[in-house]
């Protein structure tokens, strides 16, 4: 008996270690997914993704911000699978026209400049879901940010969702209440909430998108605007036109990814509704604490930012046989 349990024991050792030989990859917590996912099928994917971030963001720092919002507007429509990057096609209507996206989403350049190079380096073998949430990571860090390990094995969507992405995208003025059951939908916590909304330290936001927290909707929200803070928006936002004029998500350091966007929310300094009511709306207390407890530690926020990202970053993913990976992130692959 002990002979056969000593056999069974070394024959799954046996099969992992084939398992990561041929590159599928650690085992890990993450489901499917795992780190070292392309280690042996393309062993330089980490540096040319990095050091294609670090170009686009060199030449224009918002970017960082961009590519992050790019992996985040991914996840929360369909699951993270690419199906942003589509374009139109006879088949494909993009959810680049969706509201939340339309004149608003950036990065694209950069990611087919990544896949270009990565079909050159190891054809189809990176995902374009894949490189999502690695650009989006690389981003974090050149800004500041602390790193985390991105799981890999993602395949590639061949469908889009137009009202998928009308539909589940928070919006900037949205209360906490469907903030919560909107993530929650995705099988995030209000933990995840309260972290993945400290990717507003670094960013812009147009006027169109904060008008209406600062001349209609104060009292609705019960929102207490710093004063200095709100006329400074309004000089820059007219209850009409400018609708392109951008301001600062963190107006304390916007080009740096630390955890000073909770300091602004609870001064009143939040740009966004969607910012402001994670203090002024929750009633029960535990939603405020967390803010606290994240402009108190930024270690503590890099740390549950890291994990809330990695766990967004498995949603609904497609694996295996699932999907495909595309040769060109803005069209699905002719048969």
């Amino acid at each position: 008996m002990l002979t056969s349990l000593f056999i069974g024991m070394v024959s799954v050792q046996l099969i992992v270690l084939v398992l990561i030989l041929h590159g599928i990859g650690s085992l890990s917590d993450n489901g499917p997914l795992v780190i070292d996912y392309y280690k042996e099928s393309c062993p330089h994917l980490e540096q040319i993704v990095q050091r294609n971030v670090e170009i686009a963001v060199l030449r224009e720092p918002r970017m960082a911000a961009s590519l992050l919002r790019l992996h985040f507007h991914d996840c929360f429509v369909l699951g993270c699978d690419a199906s942003v990057l589509l374009d139109n096609s006879e088949s494909i209507v993009s959810e680049k026209q969706a509201g939340p996206n339309k004149n608003s989403l950036r990065g694209f350049d950069v990611i087919d400049e990544i896949k270009h190079t990565l079909e050159e380096a190891c054809p189809l073998t990176v995902s374009c879901a894949d490189i999502l949430a690695l650009a989006a990571r690389d981003a974090v860090v050149l800004r500041g940010g602390h790193r985390w390990d991105v799981h890999f094995g993602r395949r590639d969507s061949i469908k889009a969702s137009l009202e998928g992405a009308n539909k589940f995208l928070p919006a900037p003025n949205s209360s906490l209440e469907i903030l919560v059951a909107n993530f929650q939908q995705h099988g995030l916590d209000t933990q995840d909430l309260v972290a993945l909304s400290g990717s507003h330290t670094i960013g812009k936001s147009r006027c169109f998108t904060f008008r209406q927290g600062i001349y209609h909707d104060e009292e609705q929200f019960h929102l207490k605007r710093d004063t200095t803070y709100q006329e400074i928006l309004r000089s820059l936002c007219p209850e009409s036109g400018n609708d392109d004029e951008l301001a600062p998500l963190d107006s304390a350091t916007p080009a740096r990814f630390d955890n000073l966007y909770y300091h602004n929310i609870i001064q009143g300094q939040g740009l966004l509704i969607s910012d402001n009511v994670l203090v002024s709306e929750d009633v029960g207390g535990d939603i405020r604490k967390l803010v606290w407890n994240f402009a108190n530690d930024q270690d503590f926020f890099f740390h549950s930012f890291g994990n809330s990202m990695i766990k967004m970053g498995s949603i609904n993913v497609l694996t295996g046989e699932e999907g495909e990976i595309r040769r060109n992130c803005r069209f699905v692959n002719t048969k």
